[in-house]
């Protein structure tokens, strides 16, 4: 089974389900949504624990925010590099060196000048993702929002005698 089977058996599957039972594609979208969002956030290992937090504190359901949270874990790490650049840019850094040889070097000459650089990027990556996140969020909402009317609408014609 390939990847378009994976999708459809862990997402697709399990978003129409929650449509059947009657959650509204509204809240479906934001569970989603915050989903992804959370889950491409550049600290890795709390994507969990936000989506969780935020799923209690918006009253999102938790199902779909972790299925997406999980599906997106590959584009989390696509996108580090990426937001620290972002950040760097953001806070007119210079850019810290990711090829394993530089980070070695960089290591070996000033160990704890490295964990400080290393974590003053992780700040730039975050404010770049607090920079980043909130319009993408909107945009991927407006899109989904009708993609899922379109499929509870099916659903409803193919339920209907």
């Amino acid at each position: 089974m390939g990847a378009g089977g994976f999708v459809r058996r862990r997402v697709v599957s399990p978003v129409v389900d929650l449509l059947k039972q009657g959650v509204t594609p509204e809240k479906i979208a934001l569970s989603m949504i915050v989903g992804g969002a959370l889950g491409v956030f550049p600290v890795l290992g709390s994507t969990t624990i936000l989506c969780t937090l935020a799923a209690f504190l918006l009253r999102l359901n938790m199902p779909a925010i972790q299925i997406v949270n999980y599906v997106v874990f590959p584009l989390q790490l696509l996108l580090l590099i990426p937001f620290a650049r972002f950040g760097e840019r953001i806070f007119h850094a210079n850019p810290i060196p990711f090829s394993a040889s530089e980070m070695v070097a960089m290591f070996q000459s000033d160990f704890l000048g490295s964990m400080n650089a290393l974590w003053v990027t992780g700040l730039h990556a975050i404010v770049a993702w607090c920079v980043f996140m909130p319009p993408a969020a909107v945009f991927a909402y407006l899109v989904l929002v009708p993609g899922l009317r379109r499929i509870l609408a099916r659903l409803w014609r193919a339920d209907s005698p």
